[in-house]
C-alpha cells in the first residue's frame, strides 16, 4: 500500500483524488466527442469543457467517498485497499470537505458554459451528477450503502457521460450515442466491481451493503465478466446496426487487455490480490475508449 504521508501537500491531494479512477471519467468524454467527428458535429473546446467537467465531478465523487466512508465508519484499519487520506489523518475532515465544495464549484463554473451551448438539457445533466455524486455515499441514502452503485457509474459514467458529450457538440442523442455509453459504462462498472469485491468482507461488516456483497463472491465474478462480454458486443452491434467503421473492432483491445485482471477476478483467494487489478482494468477502459474512438474515425 502506497502512502504519501511524507510527501507534500500537493501530493496527498493528488492521492485523495485517485488517479487511477480518471480514466472512467475521460473515457466517455472520448468516446462521444469521436463520434461527434464521425457525424461531422465536433466542437474541440465544447469537447475539453466536457472533459473538465467529467474529471471534476469524478474528483469529488472520490472526495466525498472518501469522507463519507470515513464519517460512517467504513474505512477501518482492516480495509485492503489503497489509503484513504481522511481516516489515515492526512487530510482533516473539513480539508476533505472543502476539496469536496471546490472540485463540485470547478465543475458548476464548467457547466456554466456548457449550459450555454446546450440549453436546459445540460442543467439537467449536470445537477443529476453533482447530486448523485454526493449521494453515492453520502446523504440520507446513500446509494452504494444500498448497492446501488454500479447502477450509478453504468447510467451517469457510460450513457449520461457519452451521450451528454455529444448532445453538447451536435445537440441532438442519436440511439448510436446512448449505445456506445452502454459500452463505456460496462467498462467503468467493472473497476467497482474490482473495488467492491477486494473490499466486500469489510464493507459488509460496517453495513455498506454495496452490490459486491449482496451477490457474493461468486455472483460478483459472473458480474465482472458479464460487464466485460457487454463492451465487446457494443463494437460489434455498433458496426451492424449503426454502419460503424470496421476500424471499431479496435475496441476489442479493451476486452483483451482486461483478461488479465479478469483471472484475478476469477481466480483469487485474498483480497490483497485484487490490488493490482483495479488500476489494470482501469487501463483496459482507456484502451477500449481510444480503440473505439480511433476505430470510429479510421
Amino acid at each position: 500500500m502506497t502512502t504519501p504521508s511524507g510527501d507534500s501537500p500537493l501530493a496527498i491531494w493528488l492521492h485523495a483524488a485517485r488517479p487511477r479512477t480518471l480514466p472512467a471519467a475521460a473515457a466517455p468524454v472520448l468516446v462521444g466527442t469521436a463520434l461527434a467527428t464521425l457525424h461531422g458535429v465536433e466542437r474541440p473546446l465544447v469537447a475539453f469543457a466536457a472533459l473538465a467537467g467529467a474529471l471534476l465531478i469524478q474528483i469529488a465523487t472520490n472526495l466525498a467517498n472518501d469522507y463519507f466512508d470515513h464519517a460512517r465508519g467504513a474505512d477501518t484499519k482492516d480495509r485492503v485497499g489503497p489509503l484513504r487520506v481522511t481516516q489515515a489523518g492526512l487530510l482533516s475532515p473539513s480539508s476533505v470537505r472543502r476539496g469536496i465544495a471546490v472540485s463540485m464549484l470547478g465543475a458548476l463554473l464548467v457547466g456554466v458554459y456548457l449550459v450555454s451551448v446546450g440549453g436546459w438539457p445540460v442543467v439537467v445533466i449536470g445537477v443529476v451528477s453533482l447530486v448523485c455524486a454526493v449521494a453515492y455515499t453520502g446523504g440520507p441514502f446513500p446509494l452504494a450503502y444500498h448497492g446501488l452503485g454500479d447502477v450509478f457509474v453504468f447510467v451517469f459514467f457510460g450513457l449520461v457521460a457519452v451521450a451528454g458529450t455529444y448532445y453538447v457538440q451536435g445537440l441532438s442523442f442519436p440511439p448510436e450515442a446512448w449505445w456506445a455509453g452502454v459500452g463505456a459504462g460496462a467498462m467503468s462498472t467493472a473497476i467497482l466491481v474490482v473495488n467492491n469485491l477486494r473490499d466486500r468482507e469489510t464493507d459488509a461488516r460496517a453495513g455498506k451493503r454495496t452490490l459486491a456483497v449482496r451477490l457474493g463472491r461468486t455472483g460478483t465474478r459472473v458480474e465482472y465478466v458479464a460487464l466485460l462480454l457487454l463492451a465487446a458486443a457494443v463494437p460489434a452491434v455498433g458496426m451492424s446496426w449503426f454502419g460503424w467503421p470496421f476500424g471499431a473492432g479496435a475496441a476489442w483491445f479493451g476486452v483483451l487487455a482486461a483478461l488479465r485482471p479478469a483471472h484475478r477476478v476469477l481466480t483469487f483467494e485474498e483480497p490483497v490480490e485484487l490490488l493490482p487489478a483495479l488500476g489494470e482494468t482501469a487501463r483496459a477502459l482507456l484502451v477500449w475508449a481510444v480503440g473505439l474512438s480511433v476505430g470510429l474515425l479510421w
